[in-house]
């Protein structure tokens, strides 16, 4: 219930990372079109990106941006980051002030980011409720994602709404027993996401490649593994590599950059959501780190290496999808015939963005 004389409840969705703003986007244009009340804020966690982003998205700018003017690129640059942050605001009256705009309800948050840790912290000390899209997801092993899959355990366990986005993910929330209630989503907002994305014009492109998670890039062997991969694929075939920030640091640290150049490898940045669905679609095979990528991916039913020990989804394996385990015959075997796991693509006929916001909005409406 609102104190009188405060502010009445609302939704306050607290976003920082290119791929969060990018699965949470459907859901926010569908808050501007159904005029619900609701803030944006911003962590600053990928603050130079996401400021063209949200242009690109259709999203609206955020009412608070935190941090810095930055990119956090590296988990020690995101630990100080947090630190600052959270020293900066520490007190419940002044978070709930400058960050909630004084007011109550319930905090969004979405995934496994620093982000995600950050923004529940900040909403349980204010006094807010949180709600976290994309609950359930494990690996069931804390070092293979690192951190993710620490902030999802600390996450899960103290967000009072938990949407699953699959069965998988209800039945691991039922045996972490978290306290919250957890909801029960037709699919990931991914759906949503890419179907938001323009048809590609048509034709093979190159085959596509991506590498992003802490756990590959600090591991000199992994990155070897998968330059030495890339550049022999690149005989055959055009590949691009899409680059991440901290990527093109470990790619030049290894000497690796040079020799993917050398090898006819196209090296790109980071392109906007829609080009880049448009480059998947159009490949004959993906090698990527990526969990997002993986569901897109999925969706799309093209052949996919998932170059991780681990990964805390389902999407896809066992049809388009293989987790490489880091093992070099399972890595090899998907690279010697990657055609053989092309399926159909596969958008269900549902919007998930839809359904979290009908529950969103009842929430907000039943606590005030």
């Amino acid at each position: 219930m609102t104190p009188t004389g405060s502010p009445p409840d609302r939704l306050h969705v607290f976003l920082g990372t290119k791929a969060q703003y990018v699965k949470t986007a459907p859901l926010l244009r569908l808050m501007t079109e159904r005029q619900v009340d609701h803030r944006l804020v911003d962590s600053g966690q990928h603050a130079r990106l996401t400021a063209g982003l949200r242009a690109e998205l259709g999203v609206r700018e955020p009412d608070v941006v935190l941090g810095g003017a930055a990119d956090v690129e590296s988990l020690p640059q995101a630990v100080v980051w947090a630190t600052r942050l959270a020293a900066g605001l520490g007190s419940p009256g002044r978070l709930r002030r400058e960050v909630f705009a004084g007011a109550g309800g319930i905090c969004v948050v979405h995934g496994d980011t620093p982000t995600t840790l950050l923004a529940t912290a900040m909403a349980r000390r204010a006094g807010l409720r949180v709600a976290h899209l994309e609950a359930g997801l494990r690996s069931h092993n804390l070092a293979h994602p690192f951190p993710e899959e620490l902030i999802r355990l600390v996450v899960m366990r103290r967000a009072q709404l938990l949407f699953a986005p699959h069965a998988e993910a209800v039945a691991n929330l039922a045996a972490m027993g978290v306290p919250g209630r957890v909801v029960a989503v037709t699919a990931n907002t991914s759906v949503d996401a890419v179907r938001a994305a323009p048809p590609a014009a048509g034709g093979e492109g190159p085959a596509l490649v991506t590498m992003h998670r802490v756990e590959n890039l600090y591991r000199r062997g992994v990155v070897q593994r998968l330059v030495d991969a890339v550049v022999e694929q690149a005989g055959d075939q055009p590949v691009r590599f899409v680059v991440h920030g901290p990527t093109w640091e470990a790619l030049r640290r290894g000497g690796h950059e040079a020799r993917l150049r050398q090898a006819g490898v196209e090296l790109v940045p980071l392109a906007p959501h829609h080009e880049f669905v448009a480059m998947l679609r159009a490949a004959p095979w993906v090698v990527t780190d990526g969990g997002s990528i993986q569901e897109e991916c999925a969706l799309l039913g093209v052949p996919t290496l998932v170059w991780r020990r681990h990964s805390e989804r389902a999407d896809g394996v066992g049809a388009n999808v293989v987790v490489s385990g880091h093992d070099p015959a399972v890595e090899a075997a998907f690279l010697a015939d990657p055609q053989r796991y092309r399926r159909p693509p596969c958008l269900p006929d549902c919007s998930p963005s839809a359904e979290i916001l009908d529950v969103l909005v009842a929430e907000v409406a039943r606590a005030g």
